[in-house]
C-alpha cells in the first residue's frame, strides 16, 4: 500500500512546451490531464526555452481541475536531467507529475526518483511530485513488472505505441481499422501493460492515436484499450478530448444501478445475508466488488 494520490486519467493532454498560446488553450480545455511536452512536441533549437515557458504556463495560468504534468526528454539525451532541476525549480509548488519517455529499465524511473527527493529537500516542498512513465520500446516492454513496482513515486504507465511498432519493426498504419490484420494489434501489449499496472496499484493510459480527423477509428481504440481495464488515453488534438472522456467515463445508468445494487447488498449483509436478488439478479461480495473496481471508483472519482 502507497500514499499516491487517486488521479483522473480520462484524457492526457498532449500540449507543446514550445507554445504560450497553446498551453493557454490546454489549460482552459477539459481534458483531466496536460502534459506540456519537451521531447517530440520540441525542436531542439527550443528546448531550453520552453522549459522557461512551460514554468511560467505552470505559475500564471488556471489548471483548476487538471492534472499538472510535464513530458521530459529521455534519459540517452542531454537534456533530461536539467528538464527536471529547472522545471521543479521553476515550478515545484504547481506540478503534479513528471512524464519519462522511452522508459527501459527500473533503473531509469529510479534515477528520477532519486533527483526528485533531493530537489523536494531542497525546495521544502509540501508534496511529492509523482511520476508517470512511458513504455515505448521493447526491452521497456519486457522489464513492465518490474518497472511498474520500481518506486511508490510511479503513478501511472503509458503505452506508447507509436515508438513500440519502430522498436518491434511493424508498421502501425492498419491500427484502428480492419486491413492487414484480423485483431488488435496492440491487444497483447495493452494486456500486458495493464496487468502489471494493476498488480502494482498504478493506472494503465493508452497513448495516442495519429489520426485526429477520424474520430471514429480513435473511440474505437479507446472503446479497446477500455475493456483491457485502461481508465484513459492521449489526446493529440482538443477534438479528441471530449470522444475519451465520454468512453473512459461510467454512463450514469450504470452508476445509479450499481449504487442501488450496493445499497441493497449493505442492508443484506447487516442482516446477515450473504447472497441476495435484486431485480432477477444475483448479487453477492464478489459482483459488488466487480461494480466498485468498474463502475464506482470511477464514478467517485469524477463526481458522479
Amino acid at each position: 500500500m502507497t500514499d499516491r494520490p487517486r488521479r483522473a486519467r480520462r484524457v492526457q493532454l498532449s500540449t507543446p512546451g514550445s507554445s504560450e498560446k497553446m498551453m493557454q488553450k490546454a489549460a482552459e480545455s477539459k481534458a483531466d490531464h496536460v502534459f506540456l511536452d519537451l521531447e517530440d512536441a520540441v525542436a531542439p533549437s527550443q528546448k531550453r526555452d520552453a522549459r522557461k515557458k512551460i514554468v511560467q504556463a505552470l505559475k500564471t495560468l488556471n489548471w483548476t481541475g487538471k492534472t499538472r504534468c510535464v513530458r521530459i526528454n529521455d534519459l540517452t539525451t542531454e537534456y533530461a536531467f536539467e528538464d527536471i532541476i529547472e522545471v521543479v525549480e521553476g515550478a515545484g509548488e504547481h506540478l503534479d507529475t513528471i512524464m519519462m519517455t522511452k522508459v527501459m529499465t527500473p533503473a531509469d524511473v529510479l534515477f528520477a526518483d532519486k533527483l526528485l527527493h533531493q530537489l523536494e529537500r531542497k525546495l521544502k516542498l509540501g508534496r511529492r511530485i509523482g511520476l508517470e512513465a512511458l513504455i515505448e520500446e521493447v526491452e521497456g516492454m519486457q522489464n513492465v513488472d518490474a518497472i511498474a513496482r520500481s518506486t511508490p513515486r510511479l503513478e501511472c504507465l503509458v503505452f506508447g505505441m507509436g515508438d513500440f511498432s519502430a522498436s518491434m519493426g511493424v508498421t502501425n498504419k492498419n491500427v484502428g481499422t480492419n486491413d492487414g490484420y484480423p485483431g488488435d494489434l496492440w491487444h497483447y501489449a495493452r494486456f500486458r501493460l495493464v496487468m502489471a499496472c494493476r498488480a502494482a496499484g498504478i493506472d494503465p493510459v493508452d497513448g495516442p492515436f495519429a489520426d485526429f480527423r477520424n474520430p471514429e477509428a480513435y473511440r474505437e481504440e479507446c472503446r479497446r484499450s477500455m475493456i483491457l481495464g485502461c481508465v484513459g488515453k492521449w489526446a493529440i488534438h482538443p477534438s479528441q478530448i471530449d470522444h475519451a472522456l465520454e468512453i473512459y467515463s461510467p454512463k450514469p445508468e450504470d452508476v445509479a444501478r450499481a449504487r442501488k445494487l450496493e445499497k441493497a447488498y449493505a442492508e443484506a449483509e447487516a442482516q446477515g445475508l450473504g447472497a441476495i436478488n435484486v431485480d432477477g439478479v444475483m448479487v453477492d461480495v464478489a459482483s459488488i466488488r466487480i461494480l466498485r473496481n468498474t463502475v464506482l471508483n470511477k464514478a467517485d472519482l469524477y463526481g458522479m
